[in-house]
């Protein structure tokens, strides 16, 4: 058996890779960080002994306490409040900003449509389409076949796309949502009221806190509310229909659902529920 010290040069020398694998799976460092211990724990409890590629067995590990603990997460309803919480010991100016590099590196956009994914379609996408991992070696990771392995990874394809082309109705619906957005991003005053519907409405879960539902009417309302708003919010299809996400650092925070009407804004559903996020289907647009 090669000796400890050996192996943690070895296990270092991946440690930034393995952060970025499980980084991707998990979306949150401080879990990642937690899944990249928990394969050095078993590096040290096991050894290497017998294992042709230490690099290609980190992987295999790793993987597999990322799959662990997306599963759990099914479990623990809290987790959609708490996901991504730093650990006590971890300041969290300092977690934000480490999160915020490799939110960069990743894409926003991936991380936001990944946490859609069940947890395997999510192992097999990331492990084949990310890191070029062969799906006969997917396979075993996630309990199936390596032809299901490939389905899996085709499906979650599929979704991080966006599916199929959009309809016509939908294009027409985008252009009003984006040009809604980069009017609220920019702090166009005008821009907003241009894409709005004097009597438009927007409802929400979130707006004023206390978990009630709050609205505001009228356009003037809407675009002053609105104005310089959307800093990180994306035009997306929630639930296949037009509408937008907000998602500061890859972390689903709101959804919005928007209902246009001959080429303006009638009406705005902003959800921050967990229980709605906990299962809202997105795909950027």
């Amino acid at each position: 058996m090669p000796p400890e010290n050996y192996l943690a040069e070895r296990f270092e020398a991946d440690r930034a890779r393995l952060r970025g694998v499980a980084y991707r799976m998990l979306g949150s460092l401080p879990e990642a960080e937690d899944a990249v211990q928990e394969a050095w724990l078993r590096l040290s409890r096991t050894g290497a002994d017998g294992v042709d590629n230490l690099s290609a067995w980190l992987t295999t590990v790793t993987s597999r306490v990322c799959l662990d603990m997306l599963r759990g997460r099914k479990a623990r309803r809290e987790d959609a409040i708490d996901e991504g919480a730093p650990e006590p010991s971890v300041a969290a100016e300092d977690v934000v900003e480490r999160e915020t590099i490799l939110a960069d590196s990743v894409g926003l956009a991936l991380l936001v449509v990944l946490r859609s994914l069940t947890p395997a379609e999510r192992i097999a996408f990331v492990l084949h389409d990310l890191f070029d991992m062969p799906f006969e070696q997917i396979a075993p990771i996630v309990e199936r076949t390596p032809e299901a392995a490939r389905q899996l990874a085709s499906r979650a394809r599929r979704r991080v796309r966006g599916g199929e082309a959009l309809e016509a109705t939908q294009t027409a619906q985008k252009s009003v949502v984006d040009a809604f957005l980069l009017a609220s991003r920019t702090g166009d005053l005008a821009g907003l009221m241009a894409v709005l519907a004097p009597d438009v409405v927007v409802r929400s879960d979130v707006l004023g806190g206390g978990g009630q539902v709050r609205e505001l009417r009228g356009a003037e309302k809407v675009a002053n509310f609105y104005n310089g708003l959307a800093q990180t919010a994306r035009t997306a299809l929630v639930d296949g229909a037009i509408g937008a996400v907000v998602a500061p650092r890859g972390q689903l925070a709101r959804v919005l659902d928007i209902r246009v009407e001959n080429g303006r804004i009638v009406e705005i559903f902003v959800a921050g529920d967990p229980e709605r996020l906990e299962t809202v289907e997105v795909a950027l647009v």
